[in-house]
């Protein structure tokens, strides 16, 4: 492999995952992550152990998976049971092992 070419294939590496870090939800403009707020499998990402990314969430309002919402709506949103959204992992309503 010549020199050239082995640049070239850092500068694509360094350039993909550089794409992918802008490219993630949390990069949203004018967006905050609100915790506890999202259906089951309507999740944006996860927050934690037993959990990985974008519709994986197992329950309704799941306290470690979060949704994207409008900056400074989080902790106003009322859901049912008196829940509300919150601005860091909850450790309610997590599914059943």
């Amino acid at each position: 492999m010549t020199i050239h070419t082995r640049s070239l294939m850092i500068a694509a590496a360094l350039s993909a995952g550089l794409g992918a870090q802008l490219a993630t939800p949390a990069a949203a403009a004018g967006k905050e992550k609100c915790y506890g707020v999202a259906l089951k499998g309507q999740n944006d990402c996860a927050a934690g152990p037993g959990t990985t990314c974008a519709g994986t969430s197992k329950v309704d309002y799941q306290g470690n998976e979060f949704k994207l919402v409008p900056a400074g709506t989080c902790t106003d949103m009322k859901l049912p049971g008196g829940r509300m959204g919150s601005l860091k992992p909850l450790d309610r309503d997590m599914p059943k092992a």
